[in-house]
This record gives structure tokens, sequence and C-alpha cells, in this order.
């Protein structure tokens, strides 16, 4: 069996918790921050877990992370 391409990109983005789901950071933190609420901006530092739509794609990508 061969061995499977790890996607260069994702490996970066995403890792994987102790109990096997997906934990990714938030969108929308890079840029135009001054119009944003300092709540907001707070929020978007926190991590999160993917979707349950999201999360069999991305294990694909990432085989041995």
């Amino acid at each position: 069996m061969p061995k499977i391409k790890t996607h260069s990109s994702s490996k970066k983005r995403f890792s994987l918790t102790g109990t096997g789901k997906v934990k990714r950071f938030k969108a929308y933190k890079s840029h135009i921050l001054t119009k944003k609420s300092t709540k907001r901006k707070r929020n978007l530092r926190k991590s999160t877990i993917a979707s349950d739509a999201n999360q069999a794609i991305i294990k694909v990508m990432i085989p041995y992370k």
C-alpha cells in the first residue's frame, strides 16, 4: 500500500485533538480590523472544532497527523 501525500496547507491549518476531532482557527482576523468590535476580535482568537461535514475531508488531507 503506497503512502498518501499530506496536503501542505492543511497540515499548517488543522490539528487533531486527543479524541480525534479536527481543531481549526477562525477566519476574518487578518485585515480590516478597525470596524470589528473588540469582543468580536477577541472571540476570533480562539480555536474551534471543525464541523462534522468537513472533518472527514480534512482527515483525508492530513492522514499522518
